[in-house]
């Protein structure tokens, strides 16, 4: 991750030589380093050898516009989360609407206002790094977290659902075609902890609502049904009967004695009970030390 002192990286797409030269002098007063690309295909060349930090689009250009090269951008796993600002004399509505739809994160109307621009622009690079900082922490958990649009497309992904994916079919979430499915899913606004099962390559993908992440965004957990049912796991890792399995996957999970007794509909003093088992049984002396074994089981037979 860069510093404060690093110098961000911004790739400015324009086929007018005038309005490079603007926004380069602007950009570099502003302690930023530019690269620059007159057409949209140069810009796509440019961005997979450089990956800039931020990329400024013109909407009307010749041969490929602004809208059509985001979108190419966005189809690109590896650029897909650099964010794109449009530039462009285009101020009507439907213009404004295509850009956001094609994946802009921010449009500004030209004659463009250099100190605007560079304001909005560092206020974009903090929400990226911001995003980027939680997508890497996610990633170095394991995690099998995605987040995807309303309609269902992919936004964002761990290596683990990527590598899953990958693993049931060579071109992944565009092959196994389930894009349109959780799309009508979501239209239902289920809640969150809403789970939504769908076969794809020969197996059965279940999908369990984490959370909105943002007006357009949801962040799902994928489970393979086909694995072994966790307290199962936990039972014959540690050698405990059915009951003790699933108070300890609920611990595992940080419910509460009361919280575990309302689920499995027992009282708190049958749950501590079976707790005092499950202590003696794995060899532990706390409720902490046993959930991060179970963790750490539950861990190794996901996906």
């Amino acid at each position: 991750m860069k510093t404060q002192n690093s110098h961000d990286l911004i790739l400015v797409v324009d086929d007018s030589p005038e309005t490079l030269g603007m926004l380069n002098d602007a950009l570099e007063k502003a302690g930023m380093t530019t690269l620059v690309a007159l057409e949209g295909r140069q810009a796509l060349n440019i961005a997979r050898k450089m990956t800039p930090d931020m990329i400024l689009l013109d909407a009307v250009m010749p041969n490929m516009d602004g809208f059509e090269t985001c979108e190419h951008l966005k189809r690109d796993l590896e650029l897909k989360n650099i964010p794109v600002i449009f530039m462009t004399g285009l101020a009507d509505t439907d213009s404004i609407v295509k850009g956001f739809a094609a994946g802009g994160v921010d449009y500004v109307t030209k004659p463009i206002n250099p100190l605007e621009l560079v304001a909005r622009i560092k206020v974009h690079l903090n929400n990226a790094r911001t995003t980027r900082s939680a997508q890497a922490a996610l990633d170095s958990t394991g995690q099998n977290l995605c987040a995807v649009s309303r309609l269902g497309e992919l936004r964002w992904a761990t290596p683990q659902v990527n590598q899953y994916l990958e693993r049931l079919c060579p071109g992944g979430w565009q092959q196994l075609q389930i894009a349109d499915v959780l799309s009508q899913w979501l239209k239902h606004n289920p809640p969150e902890g809403g789970q939504l099962q769908l076969a794809a390559a020969g197996t059965t993908l279940k999908w369990v609502l984490v959370g909105a992440a943002s007006g357009d965004e949801y962040l799902l957990r994928l489970v393979n049904e086909d694995q072994a049912d966790e307290c199962d796991l936990l039972k014959q890792r540690f050698s405990v009967t059915s009951r003790e399995a699933e108070v300890l996957l609920w611990v595992a999970k940080g419910k509460t004695n009361r919280e575990i007794a309302q689920i499995l509909e027992l009282s708190p003093r049958t749950v501590n009970k079976h707790l005092e088992q499950l202590f003696k049984k794995i060899g532990v002396e706390n409720r902490t030390t046993a959930a991060t074994l179970a963790v750490g089981v539950l861990q190794k037979n996901r996906i």
